[in-house]
């Protein structure tokens, strides 16, 4: 396994254990680039108007767009570190 890999999987079980709940856009972004690392660009029908919280995540993940796997795991290990550094 690569240590981009290994540094991803350590932060994913990271940032459950933070002390305190991220903001809104900060969970947004890091539901994208996670989404970006195990899935690549977006996919799917674009939700309805009416489903808020979808729309936001499809449209965070769609920012997305043409990434590498590679860069956006090291978005989201970035991000991860930024917030364990908050605490």
């Amino acid at each position: 396994m690569s240590d981009l890999k290994q540094k991803f999987e350590q932060a994913q079980q990271d940032v459950v254990s933070l002390a305190e709940r991220p903001d809104n856009a900060t969970l947004l972004k890091l539901y994208a680039f996670y989404k970006q690392a195990t899935e690549g660009d977006v996919h799917g029908d674009k939700p309805g108007a009416f489903d808020l919280v979808a729309k936001k995540k499809y449209a965070a993940w769609s920012e997305l767009q043409g990434m590498s796997a590679d860069d956006a795991m090291t978005g989201y290990v970035a991000e991860v570190e930024r917030l364990l550094n908050e605490e």
